[in-house]
């Protein structure tokens, strides 16, 4: 038991059928995604044809394809998915043809084709490329350059084959089989050069590497970064899949545009978007940016990452493009957006504790100072502490209904006039957080301001449990900006305190909405508001109405995996501090929450989406591998137990039932880091049973049951 195990193979472990868009079903989802080039999905054909981006949403429709004249269609077909590639093989009474496709970390899409003439006459392959990206033309090899209407930034692009003549076409004699590569390479004008994309190509094109091992190589390559995360494994297939989809996850939406606004590593929210696909003019929402509510989420998976460049880059983005008046804005390379709130703060000290790095924290712990009072300024009131939303959308959760309660309900929610400013219940939430989390960074960098955020916090806890709490209904509520009343609506966020350990024993009765079925244990729970709220709709139109069309976020019923993860944050911290009274009905919602992240529950089709009918489970939203939420970070500390604090590894499990786990590969701060669990058995011998922590190979805490314990860091130097 001494020994570390390696992170399973990430194609292994999510390998499967064709996966794509509910609302496309012709589209093929791709997994692996460059540093900024990716595809929204690709058409069941040769080559790439769908909708290719580049940094930001482009929807190009062709980059190049393979023109057969013995096929003029390639469905039906077998398409293979994986992580680090997709596969496809097709077949008629002409030809056979098989593909892999895929798009390296440096922004190459690479096809690797084998066609087969099993016809009786000759038949005629030729390359075709968009025009429109590839204006020049050199024998075989092709490049170009398009400018982004949406985005203000130029692709440069290069592309090239190992086949000469392809693209004037060639003859396939019967009985005859061609093997060959198509690779273009994509850069930008000003950050890449020609002779540079020209090298990315040569790579997969000129022979230096054989046919067959370009595919294992980029397997390699795409696996390589899951070496660098921890493993989780267990007698649960559903638990330890969902695993392995919430680290591709977070893999599948890395990003380094390196340029403009964002010039360090994030993490997207989405690389899907809202609304249109129409070529090279999308509309709508768009997720591939930096949306600062994600942000803290981001943070909270990542940093168990082994390489902090990931959450310390979406820290320095934040940073750079932080306003004047301390608010992070939604950013794209070429211009900012409004802000949303968020517990950017908190989750920065959170990412501290496993990381440890000083200077990371000294050169943002301004900007955090910032973000709060700059808050504080803008959405604050005399009376309290308490944050004023006047834009319902800003917190994420627009439509809520506690917004219209003071105008009962009309049937126009658009309508300015008919919704009220809020003190919200989310938004103070995360400002305790914040000033919680920069009182102990200052305290790590003997800042005399770590006492004022901490008087700070104190404040805002006193006045969200002073004036959010209702004894009679035993909620917390949101309340009018001026008259303090109630808006009687239970909404999701009304968990938020237990969630931050804001509450006393006063307020333990709260929790028991969350199991109640006419309120938030509903089929698929846990819904944005109460299933008893007057206006309450399970898939998200108003009162009969789909005021932002079928796929729109409408906070009024639907269930969303981002407050799932709070809600059940909240429930198993809860359940902790009070004799692991909840720990079943933790297991329960777990699951509910991991069957979310499966297309029609099936653990053969990793699905995640922005949200879903809170009746049925139906995915309302078609935002593919949707990375708003997270997951990772709730196995570490709830069911392994391993929570990190600043002198001291505290192991404090959820017992869900599990007969063995082993979470591995984990480092925190420099150590690396085992926590085992089997349950005593006839099965299991004395020697290895029970619940014990590891840290750099030798045991240093054992317990016969899943229970609380703690291993002192203070001789770390830190």
């Amino acid at each position: 038991m001494n020994g570390m195990t390696g992170y399973a193979n990430i194609d292994e472990a999510l390998a499967g059928g064709k996966r794509s868009l509910r609302t496309l079903p012709q589209a093929c989802l791709l997994g692996p995604t460059g540093a900024r080039l990716w595809a929204d999905y690709v058409l069941p054909q040769p080559g790439f044809a769908g909708a290719i981006d580049f940094i930001h949403k482009l929807n190009i429709p062709l980059l190049f394809t393979i023109e057969c004249s013995g096929a003029s269609a390639y469905e039906p077909c077998d398409i293979r998915w994986y992580p680090s590639h997709l596969f496809m093989t097709y077949r008629n009474a002409n030809v056979r043809f098989a593909e892999t496709k895929f798009i390296t970390w440096e922004d190459c899409a690479v096809s690797c084709q084998t066609w087969e003439n099993i016809g009786d006459e000759p038949i005629t392959l030729k390359l075709t490329v968009n025009e429109k990206l590839f204006g020049e033309r050199s024998g075989d090899s092709f490049a170009g350059s398009m400018a982004s209407a949406l985005h203000g930034f130029r692709v440069i692009a290069a592309l090239g084959t190992d086949c000469s003549g392809l693209a004037d076409g060639i003859a396939l004699e019967p009985g005859v089989r061609l093997r060959f590569v198509v690779a273009s390479a994509f850069g930008l004008e000003g950050t890449d050069s020609a002779e540079q994309l020209r090298e990315r190509i040569a790579a997969f094109a000129d022979g230096r590497v054989p046919f067959d091992d370009i595919v294992p190589r980029q397997q390699r390559d795409y696996q390589s970064w899951f070496d660098s995360v921890p493993s989780f494994a267990s007698d649960e297939p559903l638990i330890d899949k969902t695993w392995h989809y919430r680290w591709f996850l977070l893999r599948h939406n890395l990003a380094q545009p390196g340029c403009g606004n964002l010039r360090f590593p994030l993490f997207y929210e989405g690389r899907s978007h809202k609304m249109t696909k129409r070529p090279y003019a999308p509309e709508g929402w768009e997720f591939s940016k930096m949306i600062p509510l994600t942000v803290p989420m981001h943070l909270l998976e990542a940093r168990w990452h082994h390489r902090a460049e990931y959450g310390a880059g979406s820290m320095r983005n934040m940073k750079a493009n932080q306003g004047d008046d301390g608010f992070y804005p939604a950013t794209f390379v070429d211009r900012t957006l409004h802000s949303y709130a968020n517990f950017f703060g908190w989750a920065v000290y959170q990412f501290y504790l496993v990381h440890r790095d000083r200077e990371l924290i000294r050169e943002m712990l301004p900007s955090l100072k910032k973000q709060i009072e700059g808050e504080a300024a803008k959405l604050g009131n005399p009376a309290d502490k308490l944050i004023i939303e006047y834009v319902h959308q800003h917190t994420g959760k627009e439509y809520q209904p506690s917004y219209w309660y003071f105008h009962d309900y009309p049937i126009d929610p658009k309508d300015p006039n008919t919704y009220t400013p809020l003190k919200r219940v989310d938004r103070s939430v995360y400002h305790y957080l914040n000033c919680r989390g920069v009182a102990e960074l200052c305290r790590l960098l003997d800042d005399p301001d770590a006492e004022r955020f901490v008087g700070w916090a104190d404040r805002v806890r006193d006045d969200v449990l002073g004036k959010m709490w209702d004894e009679g209904s035993r909620f917390f509520y949101d309340l009018h900006h001026e008259t303090d009343r109630k808006a009687m609506v239970k909404n999701i966020v009304g968990f938020y305190p237990y969630w931050a350990r804001m509450t006393e024993a006063a307020h333990a009765a709260g929790l028991d909405h969350l199991f109640t079925a006419d309120e938030f244990a509903t089929p698929c729970p846990f819904p944005s508001v109460s299933a008893d709220c007057p206006i309450y709709t399970a898939e998200g139109g108003w009162q009969g109405v789909f005021i932002k069309g079928r796929n729109g976020c409408v906070w009024n019923g639907p269930t969303w995996p981002y407050t799932n993860s709070i809600a059940l944050d909240a429930l198993a911290t809860e359940s902790k501090s009070r004799d692991h009274c909840y720990d079943e009905a933790f297991g329960r919602f777990f699951r509910e929450f991991s069957l979310l992240h499966y297309a029609y529950r099936n653990l053969d089709q990793p699905y995640l989406v922005e949200h879903y009918n809170s009746r049925t489970g139906e995915a309302i939203s078609d935002e593919a591998d949707y990375n708003h939420s997270y997951y990772i970070d709730l196995v570490i500390r709830h069911i392994a137990g391993l929570n990190v604090e600043e002198k001291r590894i505290v192991l404090d499990p959820i017992d869900i039932g599990l007969h063995h786990f082993d979470l591995d590969n984990v480092l925190v701060a420099g150590r690396r880091v085992r926590v085992t669990y089997r349950r005593p058995d006839s099965r299991t011998p004395p020697e290895e049973s029970g619940y014990r922590l590891f840290v750099d190979g030798r045991e240093v805490l054992r317990s016969a049951s899943l229970t609380r314990m703690a291993y002192s860091l203070q001789q770390l130097s830190i």
